[in-house]
């Protein structure tokens, strides 16, 4: 699990700051692995001989908001359904979090790294979501402005 506190300036102009969390089970990265044509590590190398930027940055907001959610006070449950994800992708939050990822490759790394099942990368090649962040370095970088 990631937990990620960002500071911003809600839409009133007040500085705010909160925790934001992300986390993926094993079955939702074996589901996301299976939803694209030759798995993960195909699609990804798809997306980097097509030198196709635009699909890697879909893909980064795929696997960010699928993997945002809120945990329980108790630690029980890490809740994800469509109200939470609109609720984000209207957040001024998100997009601090999403041009981080889109825009430093260590910290998307350390993301990726971050919200698969600990230890699971290891034994699972499904889990190798790394190959997301470390594509990002193959393709020319993002014109900002």
């Amino acid at each position: 699990m990631v937990k990620k506190t960002i500071t911003y300036t809600d839409y009133n102009g007040t500085e705010r700051t909160e925790d934001f969390y992300f986390n993926l089970t094993e079955a939702e990265v074996t589901e996301l692995n299976l939803s694209m044509e030759g798995g993960m590590q195909a699609y990804i190398q798809k997306i980097v001989d097509a030198k196709s930027q635009l699909e890697l940055v879909k893909l980064f907001k795929k696997i960010v908001l699928m993997s945002y959610g809120k945990k329980s006070l108790d630690g029980r449950l890490f809740v994800k359904n469509d109200d939470i994800t609109a609720e984000f992708l209207a957040h001024p939050a998100y997009s601090q979090i999403y041009m981080e990822l889109v825009t430093d490759e260590k910290k998307a790394s350390e993301f990726v790294n971050g919200i698969i099942p600990h230890g699971k990368a290891t034994q699972n090649p499904s889990m190798n979501l790394v190959d997301t962040a470390s594509a990002a370095s193959a393709l020319p970088p993002i014109a900002m402005g």
